[in-house]
């Protein structure tokens, strides 16, 4: 592999290019899907091929092939600069990388349990084990996927970069349809890590996915309407992930805020000279972080061979740094933090979120209630919305619960939280001590790129806001 990717590198050189990388990949991944006690689907695929990306006089050129010789990078080096060339000829804008320390490293994630040595039985079984509890609370559908797989990765580039990564990646999905004769409430999540089978076999997954149908239950069968007047809200770590995952991390994506996503995904009210502004009260500090050991978004060397490194998107309240790439980095005088990646081989890499979390404040869940004279606890949401400038936002909740004089009592039926970005984070004043992530999808970019991240962090206090239903 080493031999081609050289090869590869050597070639664009020999053509004029001014930059050049190749990235090779192969993914092995198992499925299965469960519908109400029965399996539906069960599968196994295998997926390889490569890419490379050159400049050649300040334009890029993208070219991939599901193909993987010395003869084949040759062809592909070939195609992306005939593209940068006829690019150049029409473009007036020039691209500057920007100056970054480059190493050659192996990185390897090994799980304790490749799930290519699990029998397939003992993986249907644990969906058959999960899926017969739930079916105990008689939802109307209950759909469950599980996907395992492991991918493999070589990348160099002509400034120094060479790096080969391996990890493996466990995710179970969820779709489950709770009723009762006047209301409903779907129950969707993900749970999922850089991990092997034994993400599932040590973990109280079962019981978690349980508890969460067990909570949408309550919610139909004795939820009431959630308060009219101002109150406090105390969001849990799986709204919390989906604020700081809509709220802060794509409108912190450099390219969007430059206007390169425009037309594709949105834009940001962000702007360059807000770097530096407040935008929340002093306890709120949100995290990207794609090293967090296990997570379902972990990398040490992004897509384009920068050290990943933890991210303070926002620090103290204050908008502190944006997700950057070599290109957006350079454009704006600063250095890469790591945040380019693809989907799979054939797709360029693009700045994207990893772990995104608020992170932990000083209060203990009791500590968050105990003041709240009046306010709703939402666990978990169910549907959220926001524009694409990433400024106004309706987020609704799931399993929710009314709070009175620091107690919590009724289950409430999906309370609407409608807020600006700058009124979310500037109303809350206290942040708790437990941290949780939850896996999830992130899709950006045309064509379409869905990569896995994990969101969540600290549940967190937001005060006198209202909430309707």
């Amino acid at each position: 592999m080493e031999d081609i990717l050289l090869k590869g590198l050597e070639k664009a050189q020999e053509l004029g290019a001014s930059y050049a990388e190749v990235r090779v990949e192969s993914t092995e991944t198992e499925s299965i899907v469960m519908r109400n006690n029965k399996i539906e689907a069960v599968g196994r695929t295998k997926t390889a091929g490569m890419s490379v990306r050159v400049l050649y006089k300040g334009c890029w050129g993208f070219a991939s092939l599901p193909r993987i010789t010395s003869d084949s990078v040759v062809g592909l080096m070939e195609q992306a600069i005939k593209l940068a060339k006829a690019t150049a000829s029409a473009s007036k804008s020039k691209i500057t990388l920007s100056e970054e320390k480059f190493v050659e490293d192996h990185v390897e994630i090994k799980p304790k349990l490749d799930f290519r040595d699990v029998p397939i039985e003992e993986k249907q079984e644990f969906l058959r084990d999960l899926s017969s509890r739930v079916m105990e609370y008689k939802p109307m559908n209950a759909m469950f996927v599980l996907n395992l797989s492991e991918g493999k990765k070589w990348y160099a580039n002509t400034d120094g970069a060479a790096i080969y990564f391996r990890k493996p990646l466990t995710v179970l999905s969820y779709n489950i349809l709770i009723m009762s004769s006047n209301w409903s409430e779907m129950v969707t999540n993900q749970r999922g890590a850089s991990r092997g089978w034994e993400y599932l076999k040590e973990s109280n997954i079962i019981e978690e996915v349980v508890t969460e149908v067990e909570g949408a239950k309550k919610v139909c069968d004795k939820g009431v309407s959630p308060p009219k007047e101002p109150i406090d809200v105390i969001a849990g770590p799986h709204l919390v992930g989906i604020f700081v995952h809509e709220s802060c991390g794509h409108p912190y994506e450099l390219d969007r805020i430059l206007g390169r996503e425009a037309a594709q995904a949105g834009e940001s009210f962000i702007s360059i000279e807000m770097l530096g502004k407040r935008i929340g009260s002093d306890v709120v500090n949100v995290v990207d972080d794609p090293t967090v050991d296990g997570s379902y978004g972990f990398y040490l060397y992004d897509d384009e061979g920068v050290k990943a490194k933890k991210r303070y998107l926002i620090k103290n309240g204050i908008i502190n740094e944006f997700l950057m790439n070599r290109q957006y980095a350079g454009e704006i005088g600063l250095n890469s933090n790591a945040a380019a990646r693809a989907s799979r081989y054939d797709r360029e890499p693009i700045v994207r979120m990893s772990t995104t979390y608020l992170e932990p404040g000083d209060y203990s869940f009791e500590e968050l209630i105990e003041d709240v004279k009046l306010g709703v606890y939402i666990k978990y949401y169910t549907e959220w919305n926001i524009d694409d400038r990433r400024y106004h936002q309706k987020y609704v909740g799931r399993e929710s619960y009314l709070i009175k004089n620091g107690e919590i009592l009724d289950p409430v039926k999906r309370p609407v939280l409608e807020i600006t970005t700058p009124e979310l984070w500037s109303s809350i004043d206290a942040v708790g001590k437990e941290l949780e992530f939850f896996a999830a999808t992130c899709g950006k970019g045309d064509p379409g790129q869905p990569i896995p991240v994990w969101m969540g962090g600290a549940p967190a206090r937001i005060r006198g806001v209202i909430v309707s239903r």
